[in-house]
Parts: structure tokens; C-alpha cells; sequence
């Protein structure tokens, strides 16, 4: 009997299909890698973005407030390092001690402002146990919260208009204040974005009315108030 078998064309119509094969599923590997890849980058992305966003929603809720306004700090300011991004610092009240070794109150200095260079931008939190009304340099502790952010602004909301400062001189606080945090534009989809607009007239208004009843509850932001006290030093 004779034996048959593929003759030299068969084999390269075989081969070159094979490698046709392997090339296409190569690709589709890489392909979904990739994509996962980029689904991941952006993900980590909006989870920064809203990490930041709820921290600081958190401390301007916990704004301290006094009745007298002068005791209070709401300063928000052009952030000269970044065209049309915000430098924002305030007075929070804090449950949580930032140094559990050293005695300190309840009541912090927050501030909040974009770093940016070539290489990369970066939203940081300077958190300033026992704030001193008197020290001309302030200190703290810097944090980075979110990396690769674009643009952080703040607004506020005086009950007639839209302003993007509010300055010291202003002795009264804002009745909205307006955060917009968004990421550098990703290689592939959309940039994470957060907007949050925090109603401080509400909050005030349920701080007074515990204050003056001395009763505790929802929406009291009491406070032992700004203390002098050592702080470590932190240059920007």
C-alpha cells in the first residue's frame, strides 16, 4: 500500500495558518492587557480623587466655629504656583490626636493646595496641631492625598455671587464653599473628577443653636479653640 502524507505546500498553508493564529492571539492578549491595564489607572485614579474629596468634605464640615468670628480661620487664597488653582486653609476640629506622643487639642489647622513639576503634580494637606494665631510661620504635618491631580479649585458663595478668593479681611465665613478636584487626562477614557459645594450657613446654624442651648447634637462643632504649643516646623 501506498503511504501518502502532506505534501510542501500543504505543510507551508499549515504553518503560515499556525503562525497567523498565534499572531492574532497574541495580539488580542495584549490588547486586553493593556486595557485592563488602563481600566485599573483609572480607577486608582477616582479613588484618589474621591479619597481627597471626602477628606476634605469631612474637615469642612468639622469647620470650628465661634461665635465671634475673629477666634475662626477661613482663608482661601489664588494659589500662585498653579494658574487658577486655590490655596484653601481653615480651622477644623478633630477628634483623632495627629501626635499621639504630644499634647495637643482638638482643634487643627488645615490647609490644602496643589504641587505641580515636570514630572508629576501632587494635592497635599498640611495638618497643624495646636494652631498659634501669633506665628508667622506656620507648621504641621504634610501629606500627600492624591498624586497626578490637574487642577484643584475652591469657590465661595457670599449669598449674592461666586467668588474664587476669600480673603482674612472678610471676618465672616462663606455661606458655600465649592470644591472642584479633577486628575491628569488618562492615556484612555475620561479624567476622574469630584465636585462637592458644602453649605456652612446649615452647619453654623445648628453649631449656635448648641451652644447656646449647651446641649449636644448633630451639626456641633465645638471646640477647646486655637492653643499656642509646639509644632513641628514644615517648610513648603
Amino acid at each position: 500500500m501506498r503511504k501518502t502524507g502532506f505534501t510542501l505546500v500543504e505543510a507551508l498553508v499549515a504553518s503560515t495558518i499556525g503562525a497567523f493564529i498565534a499572531l492574532v492571539a497574541v495580539g488580542t492578549l495584549r490588547t486586553i492587557t493593556a486595557s485592563a491595564e488602563r481600566v485599573e489607572a483609572n480607577i486608582e485614579a477616582a479613588a484618589e480623587v474621591r479619597f481627597a474629596s471626602n477628606m476634605l468634605t469631612r474637615d469642612l464640615v468639622n469647620l470650628y466655629r465661634d461665635q465671634n468670628f475673629r477666634n475662626m480661620k477661613l482663608v482661601g487664597m489664588a494659589n500662585e504656583a498653579d494658574e487658577g488653582g486655590s490655596v484653601l486653609t481653615f480651622h477644623t476640629v478633630g477628634r483623632a490626636k495627629a501626635r499621639i506622643d504630644q499634647p495637643e487639642g482638638d482643634v487643627y489647622e488645615v490647609e490644602y493646595y496643589l504641587v505641580k513639576n515636570e514630572e508629576k503634580s501632587a494635592l497635599f494637606r498640611r495638618l497643624w496641631p495646636n494652631p498659634d494665631p501669633n506665628d508667622e510661620n506656620p507648621g504641621g504635618i504634610l501629606t500627600v492625598i492624591a498624586e497626578d491631580i490637574e487642577f484643584f479649585q475652591v469657590r465661595f458663595f457670599d449669598g449674592e455671587e461666586w467668588a474664587d478668593e476669600w480673603p482674612e479681611e472678610m471676618e465672616i465665613a462663606p455661606q458655600l464653599v465649592e470644591v472642584n478636584i479633577v486628575s491628569k487626562p488618562p492615556t484612555w477614557g475620561s479624567p476622574a473628577m469630584e465636585s462637592i459645594t458644602v453649605n456652612l450657613v446649615r452647619s453654623t446654624g445648628a453649631a449656635l443653636d448648641a451652644l447656646e442651648s449647651g446641649e449636644e447634637g448633630v451639626g456641633e462643632q465645638q471646640g477647646s479653640g486655637p492653643q499656642s504649643g509646639p509644632a513641628p516646623e514644615m517648610g513648603r
